[in-house]
C-alpha cells in the first residue's frame, strides 16, 4: 500500500521545483506577450489601410497558433520529446478536422470573407435572412446589429453559401412607395400630389430624379408607385414621412385610398332550376314574423 509517509518531498521538490516553475513561468509569459503582439495586429493592419474586418479576423488565427506554440515550448523545458508530441497534435488536428468539417468551412467563409471583402465592418448588410449592421467577423461566425440593438451572431458558412446585400456600398439607397388609389380617382392627379410630396422633402435627391408610375391594376386599386433616391442613413426616415405626408396630402386633395373589398353575388333557384327574384327586403320599423 502507497505510504505518503514514504515521500522524500524535499528531493521531490528539489527534483521538479524548478522545472515546474520554469514551465508556470513559460505558460504565464507566453501567454501574456501572445495577448499582447496580437492585439497589436489590428491597429498594425489599420495604419496600412487594411480593413478592421481583416485585421480582428487574423488576430484571432494568430493569438490560437501562439498560444499553441507556447504550451509546446513550456512542454519542453519540462524534457518532454516534442517531435512526438508535434506529430500526435497533427494526427489529432487531422481527427478533429474530419469531425469538425462544418466548423472548418466557417474558417474558410471567413477567410472569403476576409479576403473578398463584400462588406466592410461599419455597413448595413442583408445576409443569411438578417439585415443589420456589420460589427465584427470571427473566425466562425460573424455578427450584425439589427436596426432594433438586437446581435445576429451568423455562421460564415451560411453568409457565403448565400445572396449577400449590401445597402451601404453605393452611398444611396431608393425609397419606393406603393399607394393604392381608387379607380375613380384621376391618376394624373395623384401623380402630381404624390411628386410634390417627395421633391419637397429636402433629403431626396435630384438625381437620380424622383419618379410616380402605375405599377398595377390590382383588385381594389390601381397601385402606384412612387420612388425616388437618398442618402443610405436618411433612407427609413424618409420613407416614414413620405408615406405620412402623401396620405395627408391625398386626403385633402380627394383622393381615395381603397381598403380591400369584395362584392358578393347571391342568387336563388327555385325546383325546376329557374332564377328567382329575391324577396323583398323587411323595412326597419316593422316587426319581422316568423
Amino acid at each position: 500500500m502507497f505510504q505518503f509517509e514514504s515521500v522524500h518531498w524535499n528531493q521531490l521538490l528539489v527534483l521538479w521545483g524548478p522545472p515546474l516553475l520554469k514551465t508556470a513561468g513559460v505558460l504565464v509569459i507566453g501567454i501574456w506577450l501572445a495577448r499582447r503582439l496580437t492585439g497589436m495586429v489590428p491597429t498594425a493592419l489599420t495604419r496600412f489601410g487594411f480593413d478592421p474586418m481583416l485585421g480582428n479576423f487574423l488576430r484571432n488565427i494568430a493569438y490560437i497558433a501562439a498560444v499553441v506554440i507556447v504550451v509546446v515550448v513550456a512542454l519542453g523545458t519540462l524534457g518532454v520529446e516534442t517531435t512526438p508530441l508535434l506529430a500526435v497534435i497533427g494526427t489529432a488536428g487531422l481527427a478533429i478536422g474530419l469531425a469538425l468539417k462544418d466548423s472548418l468551412s466557417n474558417i474558410a467563409s471567413g477567410v472569403m470573407l476576409v479576403t473578398l471583402r463584400p462588406f466592410h465592418v461599419g455597413d448595413v448588410v442583408t445576409a443569411a435572412g438578417q439585415t443589420g449592421t456589420v460589427r465584427e467577423v470571427r473566425i466562425f461566425q460573424s455578427v450584425l446589429e439589427g436596426p432594433d440593438k438586437q446581435l445576429h451572431t451568423i455562421p460564415n458558412n451560411l453568409i457565403t453559401s448565400s445572396v449577400i446585400t449590401n445597402l451601404t456600398t453605393q452611398g444611396i439607397r431608393r425609397v419606393e412607395l406603393v399607394i393604392g388609389i381608387g379607380y375613380g380617382d384621376d391618376i394624373k392627379q395623384a401623380r402630381r400630389v404624390a411628386l410634390e410630396q417627395v421633391r419637397a422633402d429636402s433629403r431626396v435627391l435630384e438625381e437620380p430624379g424622383a419618379d410616380a408610375v402605375v405599377y398595377e391594376l390590382g383588385d381594389n386599386a390601381v397601385n402606384l408607385g412612387i420612388r425616388c433616391f437618398v442618402k443610405s442613413s436618411d433612407w427609413f426616415g424618409t420613407k416614414t414621412t413620405l408615406l405620412e405626408r402623401i396620405k395627408t396630402a391625398y386626403d385633402a386633395a380627394g383622393i381615395s385610398i381603397p381598403y380591400p373589398q369584395r362584392d358578393t353575388h347571391l342568387y336563388l333557384y327555385d325546383g325546376d332550376g329557374k332564377r328567382a327574384s329575391l324577396p323583398a327586403p323587411v323595412p326597419r320599423d316593422e316587426p319581422v314574423v316568423r
